[in-house]
């Protein structure tokens, strides 16, 4: 089922939408914290015949309030919004954040987004959810406005992997330094990229291993190296090996590429789109002697992701 999305203040609230039970939050990445509020709210949701919505901003209130303290992202909007649909999610309302919006007091927020617009019966945040003007609301806040303005308010406390709390500044840091096993356990799936395939140098076609130039849409890169990855065109999931950097064996001024290879598959990608899920970190970025050297390397490179997937194969997990 297609889910609805609404843009505050332009849409009005679907009609379909009975007492919303409601996520609340920026929820970027979407790590296994957020997931937790979202198993609740579908649950409580299908226990009382009601819609489990998600409520986030955009852009994210940081980026607006505090721009050079604004944070990498780890998804975009529409990831965001495909994976809460996948996760059972009806709806999603999502905030235009201005700084009109940003000036606003806890209880005009609850007011005219959670009263007004949705009318929401039930909403859910992290137990750290702080809003309104110097983010001066907290959880007890939004319970009080929550009994005032007719709907209750419940928190999630926060979800532990090796003893300390899962978020989302934990996953940029780990996806930042390469640690994608690290990271793809936060969240409970591989950090992943999304973007359109586009004409490059065609150096991978000459050297025998013919990549895809990735143009994303995604914020957060992982650093330069070589990559275990799994990649996604046409609904196709596909091992495969990713590089990221500046090629510095061609000794040629370059900005950062994302270049993926499908291992063993021959066929056009231009213009496609196309999604890579970042496993493990193979090996930092080199610089070479010789081409010869370089493929030499990438061969070692492919010959490592295919007993990474052999291995998953042998365990069922491929």
């Amino acid at each position: 089922m297609k889910m609805d999305v609404i843009h505050y203040p332009d849409d009005p609230r679907p009609a379909h939408w009975l007492r919303p039970v409601l996520a609340l939050g920026n929820f970027d990445g979407l790590h296994l914290g957020h997931m937790k509020i979202l198993e609740q709210i579908v649950r409580t949701a299908r226990e009382h015949a009601a819609t489990p919505l998600l409520l986030t901003f955009d852009p994210h209130p940081t980026r607006v309030v505090r721009p050079e303290h604004a944070p990498r992202l780890l998804m975009t909007l529409r990831q965001k919004l495909e994976v809460a649909g996948r996760a059972g999610i009806d709806g999603a309302a999502v905030v235009h954040f201005t700084y009109d919006v940003a000036s606003w007091s806890p209880e005009t927020f609850v007011r005219l987004v959670l009263f007004d617009w949705l009318r929401v019966s039930e909403v859910w945040v992290g137990a750290n959810f702080l809003f309104g003007h110097d983010r001066s609301g907290d959880f007890s806040k939004l319970e009080d406005l929550g009994a005032r303005y007719g709907f209750s308010a419940r928190k999630i406390e926060p979800v532990l992997y090796k003893e300390s709390v899962v978020s989302s500044s934990r996953v940029r840091s780990l996806v930042t330094e390469g640690r994608m096993a690290e990271a793809t356990e936060l969240l409970g799936r591989p950090y992943f990229m999304d973007g359109t395939v586009v004409h490059g140098l065609q150096r991978g076609r000459q050297l025998g291993y013919p990549t895809a130039n990735l143009n994303s849409a995604n914020e957060l890169t992982p650093p330069n190296g070589v990559y275990t990855t799994r990649s996604t065109v046409d609904d196709v999931v596909y091992p495969s090996v990713t590089s990221i950097g500046i090629r510095p064996t061609f000794h040629e001024p370059s900005a950062v590429v994302i270049e993926t290879y499908l291992l063993d598959v021959e066929r056009e990608l231009y213009g496609k789109r196309l999604r890579v899920e970042f496993l493990e970190r193979i090996r930092e970025e080199l610089a070479f002697s010789s081409v010869d050297e370089l493929k030499v390397y990438i061969a070692a490179d492919c010959a490592h992701v295919r007993a990474y997937f052999a291995q998953l194969a042998g365990r069922g997990t491929a």
